[in-house]
């Protein structure tokens, strides 16, 4: 149940844990009750088993015990399934979740990707009920770097047109204070909204957030930007996704300028190489 090209990927994993996968797996399949119904799947840091519990399908997820798999749980305890796979049980201290099981060869990444702003647009919406005060503010995530961008910047010896930081500069002003106290996901894009039968799309690995929508909505973009032929298109591309949440267009446009500042910033730190790229050409066309 654990392919190759999970235990050894490009980036090393933990060897001890990769050493007590098997046996983790094999406790929970017994403790859940669960019998293994399919082939495994992986991504960058998860196993995805598929497995039945008296004849229903579920899927076992398992990845490194981390804060990011505590963060999933609490999200997806919080929403309860609406616009979310449901969360059967967990084990958050082992990295485990036992989830519904949704169509795993189908994700809104599959959709035209004018379909899949639609989507996601409807998605934030879906999941913008009353957050708990306990859940970190967009605001606070915004007020936090608006000062360091010219810093980084910077220290990164100019790196691109002081006019893309100075649009980031002022869209961040905008967004450092909110009335919203609506939940967010932090982490919405088309590979992680799968298609599903309780409702037509489901959200995955959510991340909760309280405060402005709208505070992902660059993500959305920059996930599907090689879709998107010109400057035109994405522009349309943006109206789409705002219109499918009901957001205010200038207020939308202002988050997507400032997290791609944002991104373009961390991305070179990070050494990525094509998403600085997209950042550029999404910022180009907004500005």
């Amino acid at each position: 149940m654990i392919p190759e090209t999970f235990r050894d990927p490009p980036i090393p994993r933990d060897r001890t844990w990769l050493a007590n996968l098997p046996a983790a797996i094999e406790h929970h399949l017994d403790t859940w009750d669960l019998r293994p119904d399919g082939d495994t799947r992986h991504g960058s840091h998860a196993l995805v088993i598929p497995v039945t519990r008296a004849g229903v399908p579920l899927v076992l997820r398992v990845n490194a015990p981390s804060e990011d798999v505590t963060a999933h749980v609490e999200a997806l305890r919080f929403w309860r399934g609406r616009g979310t796979v449901q969360l059967v049980d967990a084990d958050p201290t082992a990295g485990v979740m036992l989830l519904e099981r949704l169509d795993l060869h189908h994700s809104a990444a599959d959709l035209p990707s004018e379909e899949a702003m639609a989507v996601l647009g409807a998605m934030a919406r879906r999941l913008a009920v009353p957050a708990p005060p306990t859940a970190r503010s967009t605001a606070d995530l915004a007020l936090a770097r608006a000062d360091s961008l010219e810093p980084d910047w910077l220290r990164r010896s100019r790196p691109f047109d002081r006019a893309f930081l100075r649009a980031g500069q002022e869209a961040v002003a905008t967004l450092v204070t909110t009335d919203s106290t609506l939940a967010v996901n932090g982490d919405l894009h088309s590979a992680q909204v799968l298609a599903a039968t309780r409702e037509p799309w489901l959200t995955v690995d959510p991340i909760l957030l309280r405060g402005d929508i709208a505070y992902d909505l660059a993500r959305v973009l920059w996930t599907r930007l090689d879709d998107m032929p010109d400057d035109t298109a994405i522009a349309e591309h943006l109206h789409i996704a705002t219109a499918a949440a009901d957001l205010d267009p200038d207020h939308a446009r202002n988050w997507t300028i400032f997290r791609a500042v944002d991104y373009w910033l961390w991305g070179l730190a990070a050494g990525l190489t094509e998403d600085p790229l997209r950042c550029h050409r999404l910022l180009t066309a907004l500005t």
